[in-house]
């Protein structure tokens, strides 16, 4: 493998095509501007490089990046790349991950808007991130202590595991199937409409109208705090250690609470059996 230490690439396509390589303290910045420094490349190793300019990890295969940053100019960073390796990196430009496959992020600061869409088989531990429609239609996701601030998350997901996650973000997981969080704090309005097949165990739940229109839906030993107006049109089993603001129209199952501030069934096809020791 070719070692390159701190040198300075700024032209186009400075390495296409290339394989084999290890750069190590270099940037990829300068008059030049150029784009799409390591495109259909295979098996590259960085380590505490610099990018500021765009699209530099397009249609490679074997990647390792460690302790680098990519800034808020290295737009669309990584798109169409498998086997690919990310520690302790700042991701902070727009759409920094799209349609790669078996794909590894620990340890990673993440800034970025439309992150991680159509991506599939995504591992992220330890890693904080700040997005809008983060993680749009992917699959095959697990998260290990993730802390994430954005809205319209989770959209579309298939076949997720989220354990020991903050999530604040609202417009979540809707339309999301196959889909379990557990022992997690997610807050938002209008949490997981649409959903089907997503489980919340030893959760605490925080927000407006959450989990209303969802096919199979499971809460096990949640806490559920200013939620009003849940679980309408939902099928719904739920097993909730807290109080309830509001209960409206679930379509089928059951909800057990400790208590309901308000149970709304106005809905004569409302079938769903609520059971608390204090209902209205």
């Amino acid at each position: 493998m070719q070692t390159i230490t701190g040198q300075v690439f700024d032209e186009e396509r400075a390495f296409y095509g290339s394989s084999h390589l290890e750069l190590l303290s270099c940037r990829f910045d300068g008059a030049a501007d150029g784009e799409s420094a390591f495109k259909e490349c295979r098996d590259i190793r960085v380590r505490d490089c610099f990018f500021s300019l765009r699209y530099p990890f397009w249609h490679d295969r074997g990647l390792f990046i460690s302790e680098s940053e990519m800034t808020e100019t290295c737009r669309a960073a990584l798109w169409y790349s498998e086997d690919v390796e990310i520690l302790h990196t700042k991701l902070h430009g727009i759409k920094a991950l799209r349609e790669c496959g078996n794909v590894r992020i620990e340890g990673c600061d993440i800034l970025s808007p439309e992150f991680g869409w159509s991506v599939r088989g995504v591992s992220m531990r330890d890693t904080s991130a700040e997005s809008e429609y983060f993680m749009l239609r992917s699959e095959g996701l697990t998260f290990d202590h993730v802390k994430l601030k954005g809205k319209y998350s989770f959209q579309y997901i298939t076949d997720a595991v989220l354990t020991c996650c903050e999530l604040d973000t609202k417009d979540a997981f809707w339309h999301a199937k196959n889909v379990l969080v557990k022992d997690s704090v997610v807050k938002g309005e209008y949490l997981a409409w649409y959903c089907e097949n997503v489980s919340f165990e030893n959760c605490t739940i925080i927000g407006t109208q959450p989990m209303c229109y969802c096919k199979g839906l499971k809460l096990v030993n949640c806490r559920m705090i200013d939620c009003d107006l849940a679980f309408e049109k939902s099928d719904v089993e739920a097993d909730i250690h807290s109080s309830v603001i509001s209960i409206k129209n679930p379509a089928s199952g059951r909800i057990c609470a400790q208590s309901v501030g308000e149970l709304i069934m106005d809905d004569p096809k409302a079938g769903g059996q609520v059971i608390s020791n204090l209902l209205p």
